[in-house]
C-alpha cells in the first residue's frame, strides 16, 4: 500500500515517467507516512484519440465523487 495508477497520453519519455514516479513516491512518503518499500506506481498510456472513450467517460466522469482533484476539461 499504496498502489498508484497514472493514466496518460502516450508519448512521454522513460525519463519523464521515472521523474513523475519519483515525485509521486516522495509525496506519498511525506504526506501519508508510508515507506518507499510499500509504494508501487504503474503507468498506463493511451492514444489521445481514445482518451475520452477509454478513460474520461468510462472511469473519470462516473466517479467524480471519489476524485480529490477533478478535471476542468472535456475531451474532444
Amino acid at each position: 500500500m499504496p498502489h498508484v495508477i497514472v493514466k496518460m497520453y502516450k508519448g512521454r519519455t522513460l525519463e519523464q515517467k521515472q521523474a513523475m514516479t519519483d515525485a509521486v513516491s516522495k509525496a506519498l512518503i511525506e504526506t501519508i507516512g508510508c515507506t518507499d518499500d510499500h509504494i508501487s506506481v504503474a503507468v498506463e498510456e493511451y492514444d489521445k484519440e481514445k482518451w475520452g472513450e477509454e478513460v474520461f467517460y468510462k472511469e473519470i466522469t462516473p466517479n467524480l465523487d471519489n476524485l480529490y482533484k477533478k478535471p476542468n476539461y472535456k475531451p474532444e
